[in-house]
């Protein structure tokens, strides 16, 4: 959506937070059939964070979000908006931006979920930079968290090497001449690609006696056919990143980063050649935290901005791919 007939948005500060276990791939062999080179060689992972039994989704979501919420300057109380992107809530109801609300004290927002896989972070993105753009609220909080290491099944060495659990966040707020600008977003699905990455049995279709468990995969924990998952990816990611890249008015040699969705090292590669950027320019943790999710794009920001791999000024782009299949981008000024 190009947002130049929008008043300007601009992130003002991010957080993120990951849970304090360290699992190695070392770890990981002593658990199921893999090795650290044949995890490394086809993913690019080393370690994932796994959050303790007692901390929730929104446990970790909080804290990021506060974090962020220092990072711009602002209070909890003046936040308008909470949206939180995940597919591992607290429980199916209340919304996990509920709980959120609840424990940062942001009592003036508004607060929901959206459940669009590793897109959400970015789908909340898209949603609060049109609101704000168009002076419906002022500060948005938007946030991507996860817990995964509780619907993966740890016999499934296809699955559970890749994936980890954290939260990330951001503030959005009203920006000016001297701030930078969210330039454009774009957000897509194709819901004929539903039956490639998923967690079969999990829902109400368990009660139509047609659904069956996936072979090999337990009830209730994800399923990946990884091929097909890994083709439609660099599709969605190359085109929806070039369309804002274009909806932005820039080219693609003006990027300064790509911050790619930290699924896979091979999918980042592949984007990378795609868009003709030389590697320097991809931001890549993939390697610490594993696939986050919904909350991956978001710690890779907050990451790049304290670590100052993005700088005021630089012309950044966000891309993602999810479960639906669903993929989003922005061209984000920072």
């Amino acid at each position: 959506m190009p947002l130049s007939k929008l008043n300007p948005v601009y992130i003002a500060g991010t957080g993120s937070y990951l849970p304090e276990k360290i699992l190695s791939n070392a770890e990981l062999e002593k658990m199921v059939d893999t090795s650290d080179e044949w995890i490394v060689s086809r993913t690019g992972i080393k370690a994932r964070r796994i959050a303790a039994e007692h901390e929730s989704t929104s446990d970790m979501a909080s804290i990021a979000a506060q974090r962020a919420l220092d990072d711009a300057g602002i209070t909890a109380e003046e936040v308008d908006l909470i949206i939180v992107g995940t597919i591992t809530p607290d429980m199916s109801f209340p919304a996990t931006a509920c709980y959120v609300q609840q424990k940062l004290g942001a009592h003036n927002a508004v607060a929901y979920d959206i459940s669009a896989a590793c897109s959400g972070f970015l789908y909340a993105m898209n949603i609060a930079t049109a609101q704000i753009g168009a002076g419906l609220i002022k500060n948005a909080l938007i946030i991507g968290a996860e817990k995964l290491s509780s619907i993966l099944d740890w016999t499934d060495r296809n699955t559970c090497v890749l994936f980890g659990d954290g939260a990330g966040a951001a503030v959005l707020r009203p920006g000016n001449e001297s701030t930078g600008r969210v330039h454009a977003t774009r957000i897509g699905t194709d819901g004929r690609q539903t039956g490639i990455l998923k967690v079969p049995n999990s829902g109400t279709a368990t009660l139509d006696p047609e659904v069956q468990p996936v072979e090999g995969n337990a009830t209730g924990t994800i399923y990946m056919a990884g091929r097909e998952v890994f083709r439609h990816a660099v599709t969605a990611m190359k085109e929806s990143a070039l369309g804002v890249i274009a909806d932005a008015g820039w080219k693609t040699e003006d990027v300064a980063r790509v911050i790619p969705h930290q699924a896979n090292l091979r999918i980042i590669d592949a984007i990378r050649e795609r868009l003709n950027l030389p590697k320097e320019r991809m931001f890549v943790n993939l390697d610490k935290y594993g696939n986050t999710s919904a909350a991956a794009i978001a710690i890779a920001l907050d990451e790049a901005n304290k670590t100052k791999s993005i700088v005021r000024g630089d012309k950044v782009v966000l891309v993602v791919f999810g479960a639906g299949l669903t993929w989003a981008a922005a061209a984000v000024e920072w």
